[in-house]
């Protein structure tokens, strides 16, 4: 294959793909700035590994791999920031001890709540509505720990947000 054909090849994957990759990247990392961000370098890493992607079983699970893992990069380089920020905070000596409550828990508080493993399962699963070996294939896991992860993730979305809430968001079944 030709240098051309293989960009013309990328930019028609790109032009199928993109979209569902940023959407995939919000709904892990919760930050809709972040999300065209991610799926942009994923598909910076894809191009330079374009033909690895393209002789996978799958470019587009490939793709969804990437996005999972710079997502998953980008939430430890969040927490350990929070962490830094909420440390420098608590040495300050005009500290309010009042509770943080929360007017409302939607399903984007509740996803933020779980492991990101659980969360990665039950949002390839259920919001892009992938099938357990597609998901096992993006996230590198086996079919077996999908299966075990989307169950415990939906029954921790259950405790959180209350069983009909929980039912609406994984369409009152599983797949």
């Amino acid at each position: 294959m030709t240098e051309d054909e293989a960009a013309a090849e990328f930019h028609a994957f790109f032009e199928r793909h993109h979209a569902e990759l940023s959407r995939l990247a919000y709904l892990l990392t919760g930050e809709a700035d972040a999300a065209d961000d991610l799926a942009a370098d994923a598909m910076v890493a894809l191009w330079h590994r374009w033909d690895r992607a393209r002789r996978a079983d799958s470019a587009a699970a490939y793709a969804r791999g990437i996005v999972a893992n710079l997502a998953r990069s980008r939430i430890r380089s969040t927490v350990r920031e929070r962490r830094r920020v909420l440390l420098f905070w608590s040495h300050r000596p005009e500290r309010t001890d009042g509770p943080d409550l929360a007017a409302v828990m939607d399903v984007r508080a509740a996803l933020d709540r779980l492991p990101f493993r659980k969360r990665a399962c039950v949002v390839l699963r259920y919001a892009c509505d992938l099938s357990e070996k597609d998901t096992a294939a993006a996230l590198g896991i086996s079919v077996g720990t999908v299966k075990s992860q989307t169950s415990k993730g939906t029954a921790e979305l259950l405790r959180l947000l209350g069983t009909r809430a929980a039912g609406e968001l994984v369409g009152r079944g599983s797949r």
